[in-house]
């Protein structure tokens, strides 16, 4: 699994902070970090609720990135 650069993007453009968003979706900070980071899988119910309070669907911050799968078969 790798970084979730989308979701650190959206973050920035709304200028808050990883404790702004995690305190907004009910986890820790910790929790925010190791999803950006790719270490941590959130749940669908997670992933929506970070979307919505990023105001992005899910397929721009969780979608799969098709250049990693290049080559893949």
């Amino acid at each position: 699994m790798g970084r979730n650069i989308s979701i650190k993007v959206a973050r920035a453009q709304l200028d808050m902070t990883q404790k702004q968003l995690a305190e907004k979706v009910g986890i820790s900070r910790q929790t925010m970090n190791a999803i950006e980071q790719g270490e941590y899988n959130p749940t669908i119910k997670l992933c929506r609720a970070i979307c919505k309070v990023l105001g992005k669907s899910l397929d721009d911050l969780f979608g799969e990135d098709d250049s990693n799968e290049e080559g893949k078969e």
